[in-house]
């Protein structure tokens, strides 16, 4: 499903990010949801990442992050809020089964809570502290935690196909926080997640939101906000 301009719901992404982050701002959350469910979207580009951000944009997002969503007259911000906003219009994202759905939101959680903080901060060592003293030591310090989290995901997936019956948002969360823990052997030591992740990465949709993405930072279009 391509991008619309015409598109009633829009979606914030950056024009540029270090090569470190392409192919991981968290606009890509938003964009695959949406295809999922073939719903179209239009883009409204930001400056940089880390660059100064307009006031238009901090009013929606208080902390100048992407990706913000607008849709008559609703404006969200932070990918959680919006994925259950879009589950809500769709079973493929969310089911209608009120305990399946509960399971769900709950592995979305687990996905931002228990997993990403401690992933993410390797990733964020590894970016911040290049060339510094500092940099093996604290990352040595956290390793330990990571692993122990990746170890008991890998113990609930077990050898199922996804988090809970089908497809959800939890999984959509989940497999993108694993494909952006770029710390080596972190998820290799794992095959079911390693598969986990490929199953997720391969499929049609997420091939689309990533080529849109992708197609933002190739083309380095002037902003839009």
């Amino acid at each position: 499903m391509p991008v619309d301009p015409e598109a009633p719901i829009e979606v914030t992404a950056y024009n540029w990010v270090p090569p470190l982050a392409v192919g991981l701002v968290k606009d890509m959350r938003v964009r695959w949801a949406l295809e999922e469910i073939e719903l179209p979207y239009r883009e409204r580009l930001l400056g940089g990442a880390g660059g100064e951000k307009s006031a238009g944009h901090i009013a929606d997002q208080p902390f100048g992050q992407v990706p913000v969503y607008k849709e008559a007259g609703l404006t969200l911000f932070e990918s959680g809020a919006i994925l259950i906003h879009l589950g809500e219009k769709d079973e493929r994202l969310l089911p209608h089964d009120p305990n399946f759905r509960a399971r769900a939101i709950g592995w979305m959680i687990a996905a931002l809570n228990s997993v990403e903080p401690f992933t993410q901060m390797l990733f964020m060592m590894g970016f911040v502290g290049a060339g510094r003293d500092w940099q093996e030591e604290a990352k040595d310090a956290v390793r330990p935690f990571a692993e122990m989290r990746l170890a008991q995901l890998s113990g609930a997936l077990g050898e199922k196909e996804w988090l809970e019956d089908s497809f959800t948002i939890g999984d959509l969360v989940m497999i993108d926080v694993l494909r952006a823990a770029r710390e080596p052997g972190l998820v290799a030591a794992h095959p079911n997640l390693v598969t986990y992740v490929e199953r997720g990465t391969t499929r049609p949709a997420f091939k689309a939101a990533m080529d849109a993405q992708l197609a933002v930072f190739e083309r380095n279009e002037p902003v839009t906000a």
